[in-house]
């Protein structure tokens, strides 16, 4: 649950102002997928994100909980120094890591953590109403304690469509990256969001709250109730978030 449209606008083009907000989503997963009932059900999402005159920077933090509390985290942080006069280009780090644990048992395990860099070109329209950024880096896995450290690379997508005269949002990302233990090779991630902001309606102005969904859509990536990642599902939330 990340890089919501105002975000991505930020990044893109460095305009001076921060944006912070807070996502609650309800995942769906248990009542789709019987291999799956062993899956958190609630996700709190935190975004922040922060300009200055050399980029931006952008992070992110999802924790998973069960009913008798958290069940683990998982947080993403991003640097962009822009390599170009109009804030097209850029130059694009990131660290990604986290760690979970077993409904009943708790026994835990850390994510193996990772390093990003490459470029990214960013574009948004004259009313930045609708943005679109491409990134291709190189990712680094760092030594693991199931696997020991390895090379890859990944290439993401991200997007942000506000339309409706402002009440309504449609944004996501797309993230292909290597994996080597995987069928393939390759582990594909989308998470398309679709908000209804509510501050838009008459009556309701400076009330930021939005209500939604989102659907995770994924393959070779979610972790099934036998413990394997080798199948596609697409796994819808309810939602909603407080943008401050």
């Amino acid at each position: 649950m990340k890089k919501v449209i105002l975000s991505i606008v930020c990044l893109a083009f460095g305009m001076t102002v921060s944006a912070q907000n807070i996502q609650l989503h309800y995942d769906l997963g248990h009542s789709f997928y019987g291999d799956l009932n062993g899956r958190p059900n609630v996700t709190t999402t935190i975004e922040m994100f922060k300009p200055d005159k050399w980029g931006s920077t952008f992070l992110f933090t999802d924790i998973d909980y069960f009913s008798d509390g958290a069940a683990g985290a998982y947080w993403e942080i991003s640097r962009e120094f822009n390599l170009t006069h109009n804030k097209r280009w850029a130059l694009h780090l990131e660290y990604d890591g986290g760690a979970t644990t077993i409904e009943h048992t708790g026994i835990g395990n850390r994510f193996q953590h990772a390093f990003l860099g490459g470029g990214a070109w960013n574009w948004a329209s004259k009313d930045f109403s609708k943005t679109f950024s491409l990134q291709a880096m190189y990712k680094y896995y760092f030594k693991g304690t199931n696997r020991g450290a390895f090379n890859g690379f990944q290439f993401t997508a991200v997007w942000g469509d506000t339309f409706a005269n402002g009440l309504c949002t449609f944004s996501g990302f797309l993230d292909v990256w290597y994996d080597k233990d995987v069928k393939g090779k390759l582990i594909t991630l989308s998470e398309p969001q679709f908000w209804v902001n509510l501050n838009a309606l008459k009556g309701m102005e400076g009330i930021n709250v939005s209500v939604g969904t989102e659907v995770e859509i994924s393959n070779n990536f979610v972790f099934n109730n036998e413990g394997s990642n080798n199948k596609f599902y697409a796994i819808p939330t309810i939602a909603a978030k407080w943008t401050f």
